[in-house]
């Protein structure tokens, strides 16, 4: 259950109702931009992955290691799409933004959040560990680049 609020499609929601949000009730520029960033990068990130997954085919860890009992473990997706994990692609996509909106006193929980969801992943044996930390790098890589394109244009 957990593995779900890491999905794609709820994270894109989250960080949509998030914009609306904080464009109708916030003053402040800066949490409006921070807002405007948030939801590019997952916007980006709902992309990145499925490219990834196209051009590397590589096989999920419950369709190598699990030949017998599954022990209630559930199947993951397409068995081809393990590299990299699209759940972490997404948090380390959104984390950063969503760190910087909330209170400086609760910054370093966002990612004691996040990492777990990510982590996820390995227990259910949808991902290997480098599919997940590469998913990580790889959402902050398109947060750090949005970051930056932000700061370009304004």
């Amino acid at each position: 259950m957990l593995t779900w609020l890491a999905d794609e499609k709820l994270l894109i929601a989250g960080a949509a109702l998030s914009w609306l949000y904080v464009r109708a009730a916030a003053d402040d520029r800066k949490r409006r931009r921070i807002a405007d960033q948030m939801l590019c990068s997952v916007a980006i990130a709902g992309v990145v992955p499925h490219v990834f997954k196209w051009v590397v085919a590589r096989e999920r860890p419950d369709r190598t290691r699990v030949h017998g009992r599954r022990h209630g473990i559930p199947k993951s997706g397409n068995p081809w799409d393990s590299f990299p994990s699209g759940h972490a692609v997404h948090i380390g996509a959104i984390a950063p933004s969503a760190a910087r909106m909330v209170p400086k006193q609760f910054r370093p929980f966002v990612w004691l959040i996040a990492a777990p969801l990510a982590g996820t992943r390995l227990v259910l044996l949808a991902h290997y560990l480098s599919d997940v930390l590469a998913g990580l790098a790889i959402g902050t890589v398109i947060d750090r680049f949005v970051r930056r394109s932000f700061r370009r244009v304004n």
